[in-house]
């Protein structure tokens, strides 16, 4: 069982002691905190911060324990209930809100959850800002309101439908082509919110939604990260359903993926490639992904006229470089679709509209699709970390021992070869140590993470 704190919020397992899992304890203590960081921005009357949740099993207890505590610190809450990560940073702004919470834990298994913490603008916290709740979280400098000032709770559950207007109304989402393509797409919302919100999205833009786990009550039918291994009923279900392709997102909607007609994938990494393509034919300009994504959006975006910048995973680390760049579209490898256009963060709903946008104009089928893109194929492999493993100290040595090579460390430990990189990084949100890798086959993908592992493995003596 696991508590991490770090900047970009408090991720766990329920139940468990304090101080080593997320209990109610540990949810009221960090909610107080950033409630008190919230107070701390500017000096004003009345504070608003906006609330949403996936459907984990625990979501409807967290909420309740974080709307409270602020509730009780004198902060008006919107309840946005059931929603969906970018919905809720949608939502901050349009409620003119001081920052949001998300309770979610991605794309980890149902005994996880999390408090995902976002500011005035909807977007991430930064690493300042996130160190400074650490620091408030820790020294329990944290003061509540007496009973005439506590804070109400307000429900709002217009919030997906709003989104979903925000998506249709951009100038890219090509609605009347889409209605005209007569689309037939089964969608995998893994038992949570996008469940919800992917089919709605897809009723409006006149597809043919066959729903497949899209039930949202928090008991996920297969492992809820999108990846080829967890996805055989989806891959059965298109093929059955003779439907043009398949969508499946994680559980807060932030992460996409798509699935072939015949029932293959399209490949999470080339969700971004293929958005981008679309865009970037409308509007050249720059893109940004993280330093694990593939070099296929360097390929297309060079294609276009711009130029593609790579930095720190974390979606904070993203937005940073896409604002500094003024990049048109960017995001993340794992599926993760950042449209500047509507907001800076990552949105699966955003993703589906320029992709089927793309697909209803190219009038070609998405296996034909995918046949366009430069072929990278990847490796995802991870090393669980035990407490007498010194990560940094094998990094180090990882760093030395390939100093003949192009090197980047602004994220662990990236090794550029001339037609396949290793990026070899601890994890934010897990206590594992994540080897990414990426090669002109499959089998050299694999080889060469095996190869990292087997040297980690060495050097650890494990």
């Amino acid at each position: 069982m696991t508590l991490i704190k770090s900047i970009s919020g408090i991720r766990g397992t329920i139940g468990g002691e304090v101080e080593e899992n997320l209990t109610p304890v540990d949810a009221v203590k960090f909610a107080a905190a950033y409630g008190t960081w919230v107070k701390q921005q500017r000096n004003k009357e009345n504070y608003k911060v906006v609330v949403g949740r996936d459907a984990r099993i625990s979501g409807e207890m967290i909420q309740n324990l974080v709307m409270n505590t602020l509730v009780g610190m004198g902060i008006h809450v919107v309840d946005l209930g059931l929603s969906t990560t970018p919905t809720v940073e949608v939502a901050v702004p349009m409620e003119h809100a001081d920052g949001g919470i998300i309770l979610t834990a991605s794309h980890n298994p149902k005994q996880w959850n999390a408090l995902k913490l976002l500011n005035a603008n909807g977007e991430f916290l930064n690493g300042a800002e996130g160190k400074k709740i650490l620091d408030i979280a820790s020294s329990n400098d944290m003061i509540f309101a007496e009973v005439d000032a506590l804070g109400k709770i307000t429900k709002n559950e217009a919030y997906i439908d709003l989104h979903i207007d925000e998506v249709l109304d951009l100038p890219l989402v090509n609605k009347k082509a889409i209605e005209e393509a007569n689309f037939k797409v089964v969608v995998d919302g893994v038992n949570s919110t996008g469940g919800i919100a992917i089919p709605l999205l897809l009723d409006r833009l006149g597809v043919h939604a066959v729903k497949l786990y899209c039930d949202p009550t928090g008991h996920f039918p297969h492992n809820p990260e999108p990846l080829k291994e967890h996805l055989g009923d989806l891959a059965k279900a298109v093929v059955e359903e003779r439907a043009d392709f398949g969508i499946v997102v994680d559980p807060d909607v932030d992460r996409l993926a798509f699935m072939d007609e015949t029932g293959e994938m399209f490949g999470e990494e080339y969700t971004l490639v293929a958005c981008a393509d679309y865009v970037l034919s409308k509007k050249p300009g720059n893109t940004v992904s993280n330093m694990s994504s593939t070099r296929a959006l360097r390929d297309i975006t060079e294609k276009h006229g711009g130029s593609y910048e790579a930095s720190a995973v974390g979606e904070v680390n993203v937005v940073a470089l896409m604002k500094k760049n003024n990049v048109v579209i960017g995001g993340e490898g794992n599926g993760g679709i950042i449209y500047p256009e509507l907001h800076y963060g990552r949105d699966a709903l955003v993703g589906v509209a320029l992709f089927l946008s793309l697909l209803a104009e190219k009038k070609m089928k998405v296996s034909e699709l995918r046949a366009t893109y430069p072929n990278y194929y990847m490796s995802k492999k991870k090393i669980q970390l035990t407490p007498k493993l010194d990560v940094d100290g094998i990094l180090k040595t990882m760093e030395r021992n390939y100093s003949h090579e192009k090197i980047t460390t602004i994220d662990g430990v990236k090794i550029d070869f001339s037609d396949s990189w290793v990026h070899l990084r601890k994890s934010n949100t897990e206590p594992i140590i994540r080897i990414y890798t990426e090669a002109p086959s499959q089998d050299k993908a694999d080889s060469l993470a095996d190869r990292f592992i087997g040297e980690i493995k060495a050097i650890a003596n494990i």
